[in-house]
């Protein structure tokens, strides 16, 4: 795909559409010469320098990663209208566009009836849900575990409503005994389980925790913001096939978030929030007179706690839909690259005498940690930061890593031959998003394998067996 022509092509179908309203004085207030506008566009593209490669694969540290061209087209074509999907007269087209691309999302879990919108981030639509729970179970707090994003409590203060972390297993899932004891106070209206934690990629048990839901009466959100488009490897042919039970039981819960600004394709800021009820929309009920005038059609305002929304964001995804639905044949096949990669890392790792891995991957993110001598936190912890910057500083061979910091507790149940000298130690943390990374793998590994042969205390492997 052409990315310069088909933007040229973009600013091209705008000028022509434009000029279909006729000619009008531009107002010297905005004009800006060509000459002035070289000097800081120059200004510009040199501080956009200051950037990680997050298009290549030897990126492997954030959930980061370039949108498709087609979603940067989208967004770009749609951009220069600049609509707002707010209302139906601030973004006609972009408004069904939004409401066609939430309906192959609420068909992608399963939901058969749905009430839905996209937002800015994961967050706000995170936010939307809880607000929701808040409003059905009044005076209830919302359980969810240690493991799951920082959203959750930091929206539960936001909300007024007390929030109650849950401890998890050694997978990084949380701990259902845990949940029940904590649902028989009879303080819980909801609980958010995670498809897919930010820290490890784990897969919560959705559908063990839905007999919870019957039994106690409590809500379950899923905050599949990161891992949510994996629902498309559910029970898929091959290797990267995952198992079907925690997927299939998303269609049965009350609500969900999910970020196609991840595993979407999609540019920044295009999160969603879909609940399985549609009633719960008179809780947005409320007056604009001068906003809602055009339809008497459902406005996207009107089931949304935000206002002014891009337009652009919902055309980006559209466009990106009609090409990669969000089906296994379509964009599950990208997903399905990642999950290979990581699965294919995880095996170069057990494999090594420099490297061991911390848990076998569920998604697409592996976490993995430097072999020492002596193999204790503090040491584990220096060696992990020190293959962190070092790889990247080189100039000639990068390779940009994360870390994830891991308590005492966690990392000596999993691996007892590590030495407890500190409260908890930095292992390393790769992010393999882009499906360019199933071929790049042997050399990620390879690189890491050099950048652990140099970092302090690096060792043989003591760990074996551990």
């Amino acid at each position: 795909m052409d990315l310069s022509y088909w933007l040229a092509e973009a600013v091209a179908s705008n000028a022509d559409w434009a000029n279909t309203f006729g000619p009008y004085p531009e107002h010297p207030a905005l004009a800006v010469d060509d000459a002035r506008f070289g000097q800081a566009f120059a200004d510009f593209t040199e501080r956009l320098k200051d950037n990680y490669p997050f298009f290549h694969p030897r990126y492997a540290g954030q959930m980061l990663k370039p949108p498709h061209p087609a979603a940067v087209v989208g967004y770009l074509s749609a951009m220069l209208i600049n609509p707002n999907n707010h209302a139906l007269d601030g973004g006609p087209a972009t408004a069904q566009m939004e409401r066609e691309a939430v309906q192959q999302l609420a068909t992608m879990f399963g939901y058969d009836t749905h009430l839905g919108h996209l937002t800015t981030s994961g967050t706000i639509a995170n936010l939307e849900a809880l607000f929701v729970a808040r409003e059905l179970h009044p005076g209830k707090g919302v359980a969810y575990s240690t493991e799951a994003h920082y959203t959750h409590g930091r929206m539960c203060k936001v909300l007024g409503v007390e929030g109650h972390p849950v401890p998890v297993d050694d997978r990084g899932r949380m701990d259902l005994d845990s949940l029940e004891a904590l649902l028989r106070t009879g303080r819980i209206g909801t609980v958010v389980l995670t498809a897919g934690t930010t820290a490890l990629g784990a897969v919560e048990p959705i559908d063990e925790a839905l007999a919870l839901r019957e039994r106690y009466g409590v809500r379950i959100h899923v905050d599949a913001a990161y891992g949510g488009f994996f629902v498309l490897l559910a029970d898929a042919p091959g290797p990267e096939g995952l198992p079907l039970a925690p997927w299939k039981a998303i269609a049965e819960c009350d609500s969900i978030v999910v970020d196609p600004h991840k595993h979407g394709l999609q540019p920044y800021g295009c999160g969603a929030v879909l609940f399985r009820d549609p009633a719960v929309g008179r809780f947005y009920l409320h007056d604009s007179p001068y906003t809602y005038f055009t339809s008497d059609e459902l406005h996207l305002g009107e089931i949304s706690l935000e206002c002014s929304r891009s337009g652009a964001a919902a055309a980006a995804l559209w466009l990106t839909f009609k090409l990669l639905p969000p089906t296994w044949e379509g964009l599950g096949q990208a997903l399905a690259a990642g999950r290979r990669a990581a699965m294919r890392w995880a095996e170069l790792i057990e494999e090594s005498e420099r490297l061991d891995l911390y848990q076998v991957p569920e998604l697409d993110i592996v976490t993995y940690f430097p072999v020492t001598e002596p193999l204790t936190l503090s040491t584990i912890d220096e060696a992990s930061t020190q293959i962190l910057r070092a790889g990247m500083t080189d100039t000639a061979d990068p390779v940009f890593l994360s870390t994830l910091r891991v308590g005492a507790d966690r990392l000596t149940a999993n691996h007892p031959k590590i030495g407890a000298d500190a409260d908890g130690a930095r292992i390393l943390r790769s992010v393999l998003m882009k499906p360019q990374s199933e071929e790049y793998v042997p050399h990620l590994h390879a690189r890491l394998e050099q950048l652990a042969g140099g970092a302090p205390g690096a060792g043989a492997s003591p760990h074996r067996g551990a």
